[in-house]
């Protein structure tokens, strides 16, 4: 009778760990904390005086909820293209571990408590711009990746929209900061995403996925569009200093952050190899952290 009531124990104890581990996939949880951290930082950008540490709570965790609500319905929709990929095919719905209807109702019931929560609590300009980044994720974005290349066009606008999120949360306006991080988080998008294909590439062609750069192929064309992108971050990096919010030595800094990474797509074009554009994956990820940070600390010491 004990030993019965120890593997009932250890079965419930396996069970949950498994649901966690589903939920855990369904909302990308590490994808999912990279995006709030951008939401993090845009509120203390967007804050005045004394940092509003209640609101920074809600629009984090209300930011972590719409954000996850979009990467479950992202899964739900591409079901059926995650089983065809290496990458995806052991995502809880694609397993077939966690059925449509499940995820639905998880995702309906975060992405409506995140949307209220900064709405009511904050302001109803963040709470609709949380809302539209949700919308165009999930049913826009998501479904014109097997339509057209332009797809990454749209996806970057809600992945550019939760530092503003989290700026208009603290400032309830959208001033000429609020602007000039978008545009860095808009354009940093393009070489960011078409690293990713250009790695991916075979397994998003099996799901039927058009995420390369438009018109192309894995070819220089590609990376001659990648490069571009990376170009517009350099001029862009004056812009806090042009309208007044950097120091000379902080737009220094951001301007060659911007030229190295420039200069890593640039050997993308050169060598057309995976391995590079995996280095310019892994830079890209450090590069947008490294520049918002270098914003928030010239903010601290102004």
């Amino acid at each position: 009778m004990l030993t019965d009531n120890i593997y009932k124990e250890r079965a419930v104890s396996f069970s949950l760990k498994d649901k966690l581990r589903d939920y855990n996939q369904l909302i990308k949880l590490r994808l999912n904390l990279t995006v709030v951290f951008s939401t993090f930082i845009g509120f203390l950008l967007g804050s005045t005086g004394h940092v509003h540490w209640s609101g920074l709570l809600v629009v984090v965790i209300g930011g972590f909820l719409t954000i996850g609500a979009a990467n479950g319905i992202n899964q739900i929709i591409e079901k059926n293209s995650d089983k065809l990929m290496k990458r995806t095919e052991n995502r809880p719905l694609a397993t077939n571990r966690m059925s449509v209807e499940e995820a639905a109702i998880a995702c309906l019931v975060m992405g409506t408590a995140g949307v209220l929560m900064i709405s009511l609590y904050l302001n109803m300009t963040a709470g609709l711009l949380s809302l539209v980044s949700l919308c165009l994720y999930g049913f826009v974005y998501t479904p014109l990746k097997k339509i057209t290349p332009f797809s990454v066009y749209v996806g970057a606008i809600p992945g550019a929209l939760p530092t503003i999120i989290g700026f208009v949360a603290a400032s309830s306006k959208l001033g000429a900061m609020g602007w000039i991080i978008f545009v860095i988080q808009l354009i940093w998008q393009f070489p960011h995403f078409y690293s990713i294909a250009w790695i991916c590439d075979e397994d998003y062609k099996r799901a039927g996925l058009k995420m390369m750069p438009i018109g192309t192929i894995k070819d220089r064309k590609a990376a001659l569009q990648i490069v571009l992108f990376s170009l517009l971050l350099i001029p862009v990096s004056f812009l806090p200093y042009y309208y007044g919010y950097s120091h000379i030595i902080t737009t220094a800094l951001m301007v060659l952050c911007s030229t190295v990474f420039t200069l890593q797509s640039y050997k993308l074009y050169r060598s057309l190899e995976n391995a590079t554009a995996r280095k310019l994956m892994f830079y890209s990820i450090m590069y947008l952290p490294v520049m918002f940070l270098i914003m928030l600390v010239d903010k601290m010491i102004s």
